[in-house]
């Protein structure tokens, strides 16, 4: 299948199209089923024989990966000007969000392929510290796309964004960068770059600003016309002063550093479930809809790192979990090949549970 990523559609007579997010965590990795070599997800048209939109997409996904489904819940609906159908009418796309065990993950007989969602969101992993993509490449390229704007007021609002998205501090913002005396400190940078807060649920808003951009492929203003006169906060100003005039585009490699783009717009249809389940795990306990029926509690944190893209605190993770009382023993262990067995849990599913992390947040940067 040639499709471009941003106009690209087959063309059919209807009107709405269902499209699934289908995620599981496997061996600590939080993934998601994809199609066409990861190029899509399942997808596919509303047909008069749906009895209702939710039937619709466990058809589509069910025949086009064989892979069963479990919980399933609607993201979000919106019309999309860029897909015609034959009869010129733009498209009514629905999305919705299913949850998979680990257990209910076997090779699929289909063309069906599982990724790890950070191929396409490598600026979401914090899980070893920041990515180096954010302030060698991203925020650079972000401050020269809110120079661009012709008034300041836009300017000033685009940094203000920036700052939230991708917890930039006002010093790097207004410029207040380190001198050339401590230049070569790369931890300085980073100093400033902590004062703000990372928020993990801002997946999607992080994503429609590299769109708004041009910075992803499926924009349709990619690659930006708008030159790149911010440098990395690692590069001092005399390696600046020498920087070669094709330095003002992207880099040459931007396309293998900015994640895998995909068709129909449906990198923005997985990010809008990354943030609705970033945000939901801080409320209701779903992420034991992606466990199997017993595991350790390191299995435990591990998953829920996955998902928040973040380190949990061993310690506090345990002392929330003990006071929710959300687990109990089986009275069985792991068979460990090092160490000492770790006592196996399973889910108390006789406790009306409200919350998996009540009274508490995903752990934010210090």
């Amino acid at each position: 299948m040639t499709l471009s990523y941003s106009h690209a559609h087959q063309q059919g007579s209807g009107t709405t199209e269902v499209v699934a997010v289908l995620v599981a965590i496997t061996e600590h990795t939080a993934r998601v089923l994809t199609v066409d070599q990861g190029k899509l997800l399942p997808n596919g048209p509303l047909m008069p024989l749906h009895r209702s939109l939710q039937a619709g997409v466990r058809q589509w996904v069910e025949e086009q990966t064989q892979q069963p489904l479990g919980y399933l819940e609607q993201l979000y609906t919106f019309v999309d000007t860029n897909r015609r159908n034959v009869d010129g009418h733009a498209l009514v796309y629905v999305s919705y969000l299913g949850l998979v065990q680990e257990t209910q993950t076997p090779q699929l007989q289909s063309q069906a392929l599982w990724r790890d969602w950070y191929d396409y969101f490598p600026w979401e992993n914090h899980l070893d510290g920041i990515p180096s993509i954010i302030m060698n490449n991203i925020v650079p390229a972000l401050l020269s796309w809110a120079d661009s704007a012709k008034d300041s007021g836009i300017q000033q609002r685009r940094r203000q964004r920036i700052g939230l998205c991708w917890g930039v501090s006002e010093a790097l913002l207004v410029g207040d960068m380190p001198t050339s005396e401590n230049a070569n400190n790369e931890y300085t940078a980073y100093e400033h770059y902590e004062n703000r807060e990372w928020v993990a649920e801002h997946v999607l808003l992080r994503y429609e600003m590299l769109y708004e951009a041009g910075l992803i492929p499926e924009a349709p203003n990619y690659p930006p016309s708008y030159s790149m006169n911010h440098q990395s906060p690692h590069q001092s100003p005399h390696q600046s002063a020498h920087q070669p005039s094709h330095q003002n585009k992207l880099p040459e490699n931007w396309s293998q550093l900015i994640g895998v783009p995909m068709y129909y717009d449906h990198r923005r249809v997985i990010a809008t479930a990354i943030s609705r389940l970033r945000a939901k795990i801080e409320y209701r306990p779903l992420i034991f809809g992606l466990m199997p029926d017993v595991f350790t509690l390191s299995q435990l944190q591990q998953s829920v790192e996955a998902l928040s893209g973040v380190r949990l605190h061993k310690q506090n993770f345990r002392r929330l979990l003990d006071s929710q009382k959300l687990v109990m023993e089986t009275g069985q262990s792991s068979s460990a090949q090092r160490g000492r067995p770790a006592k196996l849990y399973r889910f108390r599913h006789d406790i009306e549970l409200q919350s998996l992390l009540m009274d508490s947040k995903l752990p934010k940067r210090k």
